[in-house]
């Protein structure tokens, strides 16, 4: 099967390669692109903390590499994908939440291991989703934001977004609703009725509801995890 991967890079590699380890075609199109603010990530960390929490790999990725004393600190992370990342990069008290940021702020609040003393610090991307500050706040969870990273999207022509439909996918993976949200803006209009025959395959029902009515055939993973995900193709 051709699978359209929406996506940002890196992580857009790693999926084409489990997507062609699985048998099926990537075509890769990311619509989104990670900038990074180390010097915010590092001046957040000097702060006092007890815990970090992170609700996608790409606050880790804008960190430096000397996390110091850091590396001992517990750190939530909204799944496993991000959880095997902290890891890689040396955190050894790494706890793994369920895929959301709902969930993960559930665990954190079962944990209560934040509070008392300096709190949370909320290693966190813009834009973004306001359930995990919002389940925290209304537990009582003292936690500090520090935003590392702005997702910005990468401009196509579109003669580009043809060239990638011309291609044929027979299935489209969303992982955001901003990605979905920037995917439809981008089609031309005169092309989206060669969507309705294309699955629309969605990490979650919150990614599935920035799909426009009508178009294409959309799935729901079981669970907010790539490894659903992909099960649905």
């Amino acid at each position: 099967m051709r699978v359209l991967v929406t996506r940002p890079q890196p992580a857009a590699a790693a999926t084409a390669a489990r997507l062609e380890a699985l048998g099926h075609e990537a075509i890769l199109l990311p619509l989104m692109q990670a900038i990074h603010d180390p010097k915010a990530a590092m001046e957040a960390l000097t702060q006092p903390h007890t815990a970090i929490a992170v609700t996608s790999a790409e606050a880790i990725r804008a960190m430096t590499a000397d996390f110091g004393s850091d590396l001992t600190t517990p750190i939530y992370c909204v799944g496993a994908a991000t959880a095997d990342i902290a890891r890689k990069s040396g955190f050894r008290a790494v706890i793994a939440g369920s895929g959301t940021g709902a969930s993960l702020a559930n665990l954190i609040i079962r944990a209560s291991a934040t509070r008392d003393g300096a709190g949370l610090l909320y290693l966190a991307g813009r834009p973004r989703s306001p359930h995990f500050e919002t389940a925290l706040a209304q537990a009582g969870i003292a936690f500090r934001v520090a935003e590392v990273y702005r997702m910005q999207p990468i401009e196509y022509q579109p003669d580009d977004i043809r060239a990638w439909l011309a291609l044929k996918p027979q299935a489209v993976l969303f992982y955001s609703q901003e990605t979905v949200r920037r995917f439809f803006r981008l089609v031309p209009a005169s092309m989206l009725t060669d969507l309705r025959n294309i699955r629309l395959l969605c990490m979650s029902s919150q990614v599935a509801d920035a799909v426009p009515n009508g178009l294409g055939q959309t799935a729901i993973a079981a669970t907010p995890s790539e490894g659903s995900l992909l099960a649905l193709l």
